[in-house]
């Protein structure tokens, strides 16, 4: 039942009422008077007529209102719905799932999400009926990634048709669960080879730095002894460095030319300055200062990091006659540098941006030897105090 009120702080007269399940208030032009409420309750009476009878629409009362484009939308949801039958073709869900769930990604997975949908899984699927899709229909699709080529004559990589799977479940289990079918019971994923961290000792460290272009040694430093991940220094802003406190605050990443939310709510963190990355921002103070950017092109754009692994990072590597390793490898090697120096594995995870420590122990302890010894050779210390017994 819709109601005539008044907004708090508004002299005029709202609209209240309910419309496909969402509540809507529609502010008009027309002050509180007798006269004017008893003209919107015909108003509104008529309009809770049309709805019951399902010929309301949305525009033709509120034309300007920000619900148009929402009702408009659903409409033609519906409309693909009531197209298929008891359900829609999957291309036609597939762009559903996508737009409902857009708003809960961050912009540059939504962009991830669409290209990968559209790349492999539509094309594919797309004029079946959603509930039709059996598992022997994945398997088939799973089989025709494995066969494809690309220019360079590899094949697609188990990662990525792994992916390619998982996406294909997430929109038939909620297909599933919206028009009430059995969806396709889960593949196991295919075998991927173990990614390993490869980071740099300190000597391999004090060796790039001291190769590395003087423009960009500033920019490694910080990478190197902060474990920021590129996204995270690439968008780094002169607001977010506090030297009173000797703190970095990461708040924003750089993510295809523009700001978005950290990886996470974890990733939200404050990165305690050591004495070589607070020198360094000091000297790169005197470079960009006036910048927005810390890292900044003339133009006050962040570097490309493309730019920067093809011309500065890989040919640094070359000259110092260190294996190739990918930049993520800096951060990898904060980590173990932390850890070696015996810092708080808790206060370590904090700065990583990490959760909890369960990452550190699985992924870097081995790179640490008095970390978790596993040569038995504390335990024999431990037992050598133990008699056994004997008298």
């Amino acid at each position: 039942m819709g109601s005539i009120r008044v907004r708090s702080g508004s002299p005029n007269l709202l609209l209240d009422f309910t419309y496909q399940g969402v509540r809507c208030r529609e502010q008009t032009a027309l002050p509180d008077t007798p006269a004017n409420r008893k003209t919107l309750a015909k108003l509104m009476q008529k309009i809770e007529a049309e709805i019951l009878l399902g010929t309301f629409v949305y525009r033709n009362y509120f034309p300007n209102s920000k619900l148009v484009s929402k009702f408009e939308k659903m409409a033609v949801q519906q409309l693909a719905v009531n197209a298929a039958g008891k359900e829609p073709k999957f291309s036609e869900f597939a762009d559903i799932w996508l737009d409902e769930m857009a708003v809960s990604w961050r912009r540059s997975y939504q962009e991830t999400m669409g290209v990968l949908v559209a790349n492999r899984i539509k094309p594919y699927f797309g004029n079946k009926l959603i509930s039709s899709i059996t598992k022997a229909d994945i398997l088939q699709f799973r089989a025709s990634l494995g066969k494809v080529r690309r220019e360079d004559g590899q094949g697609l990589s188990a990662g990525y048709i792994n992916r390619n799977i998982k996406v294909l479940f997430m929109i038939l289990n909620e297909a599933a669960d919206r028009y009430q079918f059995t969806a396709p019971e889960r593949l196991k994923p295919l075998k991927t080879p173990k990614s390993d961290v490869d980071p740099m000792t300190l000597e391999e460290v004090e060796l790039f730095l001291a190769h590395v272009d003087a423009k960009f040694r500033s920019y490694y430093i910080v990478r190197f002894f902060t474990g920021m991940r590129t996204a995270e220094i690439d968008g780094l802003q002169w607001r977010y460095v506090d030297f009173d406190n000797r703190r970095i605050l990461v708040r924003e990443t750089w993510v295809k030319g523009r700001f978005e939310y950290t990886k996470n709510d974890g990733s939200q963190r404050e990165i305690g300055m050591s004495e070589p990355v607070y020198q360094a921002l000091r000297r790169q103070l005197e470079q960009t200062g006036g910048n927005k950017f810390v890292f900044a092109t003339r133009n006050d754009t962040p570097f490309s990091h493309r730019n920067m692994t093809q011309r500065v990072w890989y040919p640094t590597l070359q000259a110092c006659d260190l294996r190739p390793r990918t930049p993520y490898q800096t951060r990898h090697t904060t980590a173990t540098l932390w850890l070696a120096a015996g810092e708080n594995p808790e206060w370590i995870a904090r700065q990583m941006g990490h959760t909890t420590t369960e990452m550190l122990f699985r992924v870097y302890s081995r790179y640490v030897p008095n970390l978790t010894r596993q040569d038995g050779s504390a335990a024999d210390r431990l037992f050598k105090r133990f008699s056994g017994g004997a008298q």
